[in-house]
């Protein structure tokens, strides 16, 4: 079966038909959840629409609509949902592209809470069900970039993660923002694995954190997350390479520290803090000045050029004025 999202003009397979049943039941489990009275009549709706797509086949425009941030949307063709949903990093649960869709199946997303602390005046602990109605749920299409040299072309739900950050009102202290991983071995068979430090850690400057392309998102292609794609929530950095962005985070951290991030820790001559996609500044095992879009550019295929900043130069460049973007890569 396919689900038909006519705002994209796309289609994408069921979430039944590319999921084992334990994860397509969980995910039918939280869109109950959203669409109870705590999540607010707009994310009801939301969630009503991703049961339908579940039950019927079909699926209505997203409440609010594409984003109005300005250079949010990508006008290119959305990768496939099957592709998107199985070819992932994700190494809590395994490091193989294909490990996380086959594993994921045993993370439990509800109940699930969100911890920020620091140097905020408002530390809170957010259960789910408020971090959903704290702010309108936008579609934002991004390029997303990883390291290793494959691009996909994603859409993505949430809001900006500055909605978040003005609630809690950070310090004049505070830097950095830090996000931590869930690290539970009982859940997620490869933590305690020796490839990483556990928890995966991530973290941005006060400023990137608070650009408007910084999503904190909550679902995909106008459903809820897949666990393998780091539900119930993560970040959604579009200028940077896909290992910033954390997954399944449940702690937010505000400092006047660079934060010690998880790859960063584990080889610091590989990955910089920034990691701003970058053709110039290859990785010391493969260059970076091209891509190859998963789904659409086969393996002997031409690769395509990779963007400076992904592509959002005019969005994000200032942010790093005067910066020497090989040394600070």
């Amino acid at each position: 079966m396919l689900i038909k999202n006519s705002a994209n003009g796309f289609d994408h397979p069921a979430s039944s038909e590319i999921t084992p049943q334990r994860v397509y039941e969980g995910r039918r489990d939280m869109v109950k959840l959203m669409a109870s009275g705590v999540a607010g009549a707009a994310l009801a709706s939301w969630a009503g629409r991703e049961a339908l797509a579940q039950g019927s086949g079909k699926l209505a425009p997203l409440v609010g609509g594409k984003s109005s941030v300005a250079g949010a949307n990508v006008m290119e063709k959305p990768t496939a949902y099957k592709d998107a949903s199985s070819y992932n990093n994700f190494y809590e649960f395994g490091t193989d592209k294909a490990d996380p869709a086959q594993n994921a199946h045993t993370l439990k997303i509800t109940p699930w809470a969100v911890e920020v602390e620091g140097m905020v005046k408002k530390p809170a602990k957010y259960t789910l069900e408020d971090l959903l109605k704290l702010a309108p749920m936008e579609e934002r299409i991004y390029r997303l970039r990883c390291v290793e040299g494959w691009s996909m072309v994603i859409p993505w739900v949430g809001y900006s993660l500055s909605s978040l950050i003005k609630l809690v009102e950070p310090t004049s202290s505070a830097k950095y923002v830090e996000f931590v991983t869930l690290a539970d071995p009982k859940t997620m068979p490869f933590v305690g694995s020796r490839v990483l430090q556990w928890p995966y850690v991530e973290g941005l400057r006060m400023d990137e954190a608070m650009h408007p392309l910084a999503l904190l998102t909550f679902g995909m292609y106008g459903e809820v997350l897949p666990n393998q794609n780091g539900a119930p929530v993560r970040m959604v950095l579009p200028w940077k390479y896909g290992f910033k962005s954390g997954k399944s985070i449940v702690k937010i951290r505000f400092t006047d520290k660079q934060p010690a991030t998880a790859w960063n820790k584990a080889a610091a001559n590989e990955y910089g803090f920034f990691s701003n996609v970058n053709p110039d500044v290859d990785h010391p095992r493969w260059s970076q000045a091209t891509e190859r879009r998963i789904g659409e550019d086969g393996l002997f295929a031409k690769k395509r050029k990779t963007l400076v900043f992904n592509g959002y130069e005019a969005q994000v460049g200032q942010l790093y004025a005067g910066m020497d973007l090989k040394k600070n890569f």
